[in-house]
């Protein structure tokens, strides 16, 4: 279900659940397993004038969009993030280019229903032209905003300011192997730098340069650990996600339906504190499903597995290159396990600390693939992918345009936040340590650049 949908308060909010049940509910529902045959993917666009991508977009024109996208068929749901950016939600498709095929379609009608209103989408993993700015009022908005603010910036650059390809897999196999789940769900974040590196998009913030490859990836690692991080990936996955889940702070307490009070926003309330104390009132199992939503580290378990730190990607298809790769060095055996070998050593340098806020992930997001260790990962990822597509179904077009991507971008140890820094006038300075967040960044000096 995408995100967007769960502002719609149910009818009821249900019984209360104890802490036990919780932990039950979690470990059964974050990885369901079965044969990896399932493939889906949501876009999120920045939304603008194609003529002023610096002019703020009213929510009057936003909602113009979304009431004249509702009258269309689409396979794909379409949802509004706060500061206007579009999402399309595929839905589970049985293969690769039955994903690719669903999704480009419903592209092809957004852009020709947006075209009249004066609107297009770019695929970038930051704004670079605009602030952050607000314009969905609900009630889950207001409450992310309030808990977000109290730390600063970043929350609010995120929720207004961000885009990504979010790439969702089958959990896999229940037994161990290539393609079983604590073998996926380990190398999703291994494999996760190299991703972030290879498609880094992000360079710019408010039309200057940032010193980050992946703006959108140091905005992220900017936000709570406790909101943003991985768990401890030692551990078998189901305890250690049920485990972090209910140790991670509670966003907000939603009102009972009817009631038009603001939905309160506790501070230092985690999910497992307030089973057990019951106040200010009983956790139920909608309340549950609601904290999960919550929830945003770069990997995802919600039955299948989220991958959710690949930038937005430059072009009208650009994104079916990261979605093609993963899904080859996920769900073809022999590429996953390539990618395995070849990721695994890089958990030394991942260091204790859990993504996205470990040195190996900030290096990603800082460096892209002029990073020397994560640039010769990529290289024989992509390689492998390559081999594998064939098996998995992908047509001539898919496998030209990963190859068109690995041969400009890869093989020179470049990504497209590269080519956007190449275009900068000359002596355009580049902030090396600040990004305008209201605080320092993990492994930053904090100045004041502006």
């Amino acid at each position: 279900m995408p995100e967007g949908d769960c502002t719609e308060r149910p009818a009821r909010l249900g019984r209360a659940v104890t802490e036990a049940e919780i932990e039950a509910l979690v470990r059964g529902i974050c990885f369901k397993t079965g044969p990896p045959a399932v493939t889906g993917v949501e876009l999120e666009w920045l939304l603008h004038r194609p003529d002023a991508p610096d002019a703020p977009v009213t929510s009057a024109r936003v909602e113009a969009a979304r009431a004249a996208l509702a009258t269309k068929s689409l396979h794909s749901a379409v949802t509004v993030e706060p500061g206007g950016q579009l999402e399309l939600s595929s839905l589970p498709a049985a293969s690769l280019m039955e994903c690719t095929a669903a999704v480009s379609a419903d592209l092809a009608v957004v852009r020709d229903t947006l075209r009249p209103l004066d609107l297009t989408l770019t695929g970038l993993g930051a704004d670079p032209w605009r602030a952050p700015s607000r314009i969905l009022h609900e009630p889950r908005y207001d409450a992310m905003e309030c808990w977000f603010d109290r730390a600063g910036d970043a929350g609010r650059r995120m929720m207004c300011s961000t885009a990504s390809v979010q790439i969702c897999l089958d959990a896999g196999y229940e037994e161990p192997g290539p393609l079983g789940y604590a073998r996926r769900w380990r190398l999703a974040h291994l494999l996760g730098p190299v991703l972030v590196a290879a498609f880094a998009n992000s360079p710019l913030q408010e039309g200057r340069p940032t010193g980050w490859r992946s703006t959108r990836q140091a905005v992220w690692a900017g936000i709570d650990p406790g909101r943003s991080g991985a768990p401890a990936l030692d551990e078998e996955p189901r305890a250690a996600w049920s485990r972090h889940a209910l140790d991670a702070p509670v966003m907000c307490v939603r009102a009972e339906p009817g009631d038009s009070a603001p939905w309160l926003v506790p501070e230092g309330l985690t999910l497992r504190s307030w089973a057990r104390s019951g106040a200010p009132r009983a956790p139920t199992r909608d309340d549950l499903d609601y904290h999960l939503t919550t929830l945003f580290p770069p990997v995802r378990p919600r039955g299948h597995l989220e991958l959710r730190m690949v930038d937005a990607q430059p072009g009208d298809d650009g994104w079916i290159v990261p979605l093609a790769v993963t899904c080859a060095l996920f769900d073809d055996a022999e590429a996953a396990e390539t990618a395995y070998r070849t990721v695994k050593p890089l958990a030394e340098r991942a260091g204790a600390v859990p993504p996205p806020h470990s040195p190996l992930w900030l290096d990603a997001a800082r460096h892209g693939l002029a990073d020397p260790e994560l640039h010769e990962a990529a290289v024989v990822c992509f390689a492998a992918a390559l081999d594998a597509l064939p098996r998995l179904g992908a047509d001539r077009q898919v496998l030209a345009a990963v190859a068109a991507y690995a041969e400009r971008y890869v093989a020179r140890g470049r990504c497209p936040a590269d080519d956007l820094l190449d275009g900068l006038p000359d002596g355009e300075p580049a902030h090396g340590t600040h990004t305008g967040l209201g605080t320092p960044l993990p492994g930053r000096t904090h100045t004041d650049d502006r």
